[in-house]
């Protein structure tokens, strides 16, 4: 679309404090003789102003900052012209001025996208994930206020360099109380469900071009905790009372079923159903996807769930085991490992792991069947669980051994063939 509106954008000060010292600097934008002036809250003094250039004389670091936001503010003016062209409006000052201040209906906020996203998200996503949501949300509030000394910024002007500044501000965030504070991949977490945002704000067409578009999410790989088949005995032998005995036989049921923390927690009575071979099987769907899942239970599984048939609580309410709190759970593990010799960081999230490496996959069961049972859609995300142990590694290069020496024995025991020449 043509356009032969005429723009100038004029940088000046004014007088209105009657004090020579502190002029107040505007900006003025004129579209076809008609203006709309900007008072960008920032004061110089006559003595340093150049009017010629609309900026301030000098090079120290305070001249040189102010003169640099000079430079953005134009910048961002004309950015603001060259939007409302590309959209198609009516070009006037006034509509440059309001899409400058972000106060143009068309314009849409970070905040806004971010809670238009959770609002919409809540009944979709499950709980854990919404809730790490809301806490990027926590943090996109606080760098906006520390940073910029706002509440929100309008979406476009999200650009590399904000993501590039939120993600040393997650990195170098020091809470007022003592906690932990984010981790590389903690850090990466969050930028990647701001990433999802954007995306969502491009799709809604609220911005032209995604900022995270050069961005790349660095995570770094580490080794998930499970248990050996040593130290999984250990826990099976050592006696333990009370509340602890019940985390004990919980973390155990995950570690010979596969389940999570809320997959077990979850389950009741009525999935634990006959199978068609004759065995106890749990049929149940994973909280975190709703893929449906149909796990054997196996002897030691099973044992833990007779000595809670006449729980008089689990008859009540009909749940199969006594499951505490995450967090309640995740404390008293650290009690039971230490206990057992154990100097391993252990979560109940590491039952998962052990059943996929210790119980099934190092005891020759095929990963395809281990996926099933995870209830995994691709293998891929299997094979993150999936190790080879050293004593698999062992028993292979073991087996490598006894062959190459038999073929050896073989070559040594042939009859030599003479040549007479």
């Amino acid at each position: 679309m043509r356009n032969n509106s005429t723009l100038t954008v004029l940088i000046f000060t004014r007088d209105i404090t009657y004090n020579p010292e502190k002029l107040t600097i505007y900006a003025r934008i004129t579209v076809d003789g008609r203006r709309a002036e900007i008072s960008l809250k920032r004061y110089t003094s006559v003595n340093v102003w150049d009017v010629s250039k609309g900026r301030v004389i000098g090079t120290s670091q305070k001249t040189r900052l102010l003169n640099s936001y000079l430079d953005e503010v134009y910048t961002q003016i004309m950015e603001a012209y060259k939007q409302l062209l590309r959209e198609g409006k009516v070009i006037t000052a006034q509509a440059i001025k309001a899409r400058y201040l972000g106060q143009d209906e068309d314009q849409k906020t970070l905040m806004e996208l971010v809670t238009y996203h959770n609002t919409n998200m809540d009944s979709v996503l499950k709980y854990g994930t919404i809730k790490n949501y809301y806490s990027t949300e926590r943090y996109l509030q606080k760098f906006l206020r520390d940073k910029f000394r706002t509440s929100d910024i309008n979406l476009k002007q999200l650009n590399y360099q904000f993501i590039a500044d939120f993600e040393q501000y997650l990195r170098n965030y020091q809470p007022e109380k003592p906690r932990r504070t984010c981790t590389n991949n903690g850090t990466m977490k969050h930028l990647s469900r701001l990433m999802k945002m954007t995306n969502l704000a491009v799709k809604l067409e609220w911005i032209e071009k995604d900022p995270f578009q050069k961005f790349k999410l660095r995570f770094q790989k580490h080794d998930r905790s499970y248990l050996s088949e040593r130290e999984l005995g250990f826990i099976e032998e050592t006696t333990f009372k009370g509340g602890y005995e019940k985390v004990r036989n919980v973390f155990l049921f995950s570690c010979y079923t596969g389940l999570s923390y809320i997959d077990v927690k979850e389950l009741t009575r009525e999935q634990l159903v006959m199978g068609i071979d004759g065995n106890y099987w749990l049929h149940t769907k994973r909280a975190k996807t709703a893929a449906t899942v149909k796990i054997p239970l196996l002897p030691k599984a099973r044992v833990i769930i007779e000595n809670y048939a006449n729980d008089q609580g689990l008859n009540i309410t009909g749940m199969l085991l006594p499951v505490f709190s995450n967090q309640k759970v995740n404390s008293y593990l650290k009690v039971i490992t230490k206990a057992c010799g154990i100097h391993k960081d252990i979560t109940f999230h590491a039952a998962r792991h052990t059943f996929a490496t210790t119980v099934t996959l190092s005891n020759r069961v095929p990963i395809e069947t281990v996926s099933k049972m995870l209830g995994h859609a691709k293998l891929t995300t299997t094979q993150i669980y999936a190790r080879v142990l050293e004593k698999k590694v062992g028993e292979d290069m073991q087996n490598l051994i006894a062959h190459l020496e038999i073929k050896d024995k073989i070559r040594r025991e042939a009859p030599k063939s003479s040549h007479n020449f």
